[in-house]
């Protein structure tokens, strides 16, 4: 349980709060690669409203979106060669925030040196594109593993989820939710559509630990007929500080990156790779799609893990109430995920960089990460799980991965049969 006073402080992410100042310290993905383009889009993160864009000699820009003129929308704009200029009266402005023009005002006029829209530092890696909202100078961006990889195959699955991000996070270091919301809650809904239980999350937790590395968090299990001789134990997987989750096996490798849009809104990112044991031609683009939300009906789709997690996390409302909630020895994960917030955040009110924030070029070629191979026990099973439970379901490349790793669709298997 906490008080009101700590739970603002946990979930509030907007400008000048303790956990906004935390999370401006860091790279956040702000669009995948399709999105920008020469038509200037809105974008929101950690509370703010921004402008992406690509200008015609192909520079990315991020400004606030509000024009410093009259404060119409930059996203009625026009990009030039030179940057993006304002629909409204014609301020253009470069991709550093700069005024370069001003029609309508005097020849000889020095106004627009005196003038700078809002912006911030943009990168692309691996497909996606990346914000820095903090004070200069910027750490480097993190060259994590899967999106520098080479000789994978990659997807990327996006939606916005009505919640705080915190309370998604929480659910990554609850292990015990897996064998009750997967197993017990996942089989009870395959029950009534008469289908067979999913068996690779249905395992009992005999142990969990947790420990704070210098990646974040490091999770490890011991299921049912295990030993600490297994990778679920022996080397675990890990929430990677501030905001993302590193999850996979059988040749598949997942980042769940959290990205606080706001107070009360999550853009969930899901960045898949897929390594195979034979080499596969190299993709044209990586594929980019949503994951859907809700049924015909408007309920939450709660059919497959994903699904599952997503209601878990959306139904405790859009900021979970934990002055209400009453945590036991099986939440000790959480526990220690807010006590590594709130530390955090103390480190940055003091001057110093938190955890997770790079600076040395020689530590950020490729930032290899654990993750186990032979997930519960099985990488085989895991991975025919993954590829049909997860959201990966709705990946345009899904059946394509499936033949690369010499693997029947669940789809051929019951036509066969």
């Amino acid at each position: 349980m906490l008080s009101q006073e700590k739970n603002e402080r946990l979930t509030a992410v907007g400008p000048g709060t303790p956990m906004g100042n935390l999370l401006r310290r860091y790279w956040w993905p702000v669009a995948t690669h399709d999105m920008a383009g020469r038509v200037p889009v809105r974008r929101r993160l950690l509370g703010e409203d921004l402008v992406l864009f690509r200008d015609a000699s192909g520079r990315l820009g991020l400004l606030a979106e509000q024009c410093p003129h009259r404060r119409a929308s930059l996203a009625l704009g026009c990009t030039e060669r030179t940057g993006l200029r304002c629909g409204y009266h014609g301020w253009l402005f470069d991709t550093e925030g700069r005024c370069l023009e001003q029609p309508g005002e005097p020849a000889d006029s020095t106004f627009a040196s005196r003038i700078r829209a809002t912006s911030y530092p943009v990168a692309e890696l691996g497909g996606l594109i990346f914000a820095y909202l903090g004070p200069s100078p910027a750490p480097l961006l993190p060259r994590y593993d899967l999106f520098v990889w080479p000789d994978v195959w990659r997807d990327i699955a996006h939606a916005e989820l009505p919640c705080n991000f915190v309370q998604i996070m929480e659910n990554s270091v609850d292990p015990y939710h897996v064998e009750w919301l997967h197993g017990r809650y996942g089989s009870f809904l395959k029950e009534l559509a008469g289908e067979p239980p999913v068996q690779v999350v249905t395992k009992k937790h005999v142990k969990v630990a947790f420990e704070v590395f210098e990646h974040g968090i490091l999770k490890r299990r011991v299921l049912e007929g295990q030993t600490e001789q297994d990778e679920d134990w022996k080397t675990g997987h890990p929430l990677v500080f501030p905001a993302m989750l590193r999850v996979g096996g059988g040749g598949i490798a997942t980042f769940q990156i959290r990205v606080p849009v706001d107070d009360t809104h999550t853009w969930h990112v899901w960045y898949q790779t897929y390594r195979f044991d034979a080499p596969a031609l190299p993709q044209a683009s990586i594929p980019v799609y949503r994951v859907p939300l809700h049924d015909e009906q408007g309920e939450w789709l709660r059919d497959y893990v994903d699904g599952q997690d997503i209601c878990a996390w959306v139904t405790q409302g859009a900021i979970a109430d934990r002055t209400r909630e009453h945590l036991g020895r099986s939440d000790l994960g959480v526990i220690m995920l807010r006590k590594l917030y709130f530390e955090q955040m103390e480190r940055v009110e003091a001057g110093q960089d938190p955890i997770c924030t790079f600076r040395d070029p020689a530590r950020n070629d490729c930032i290899e990460l654990p993750m186990e191979r032979e997930k519960f026990g099985g990488s085989r099973a895991f991975r025919d799980m993954w590829l049909h439970e997860s959201s990966i379901r709705y990946s345009p490349i899904r059946d394509q991965v499936l033949s690369q790793f010499g693997d029947v669709p669940r789809h051929a298997d019951a036509a066969a049969s």
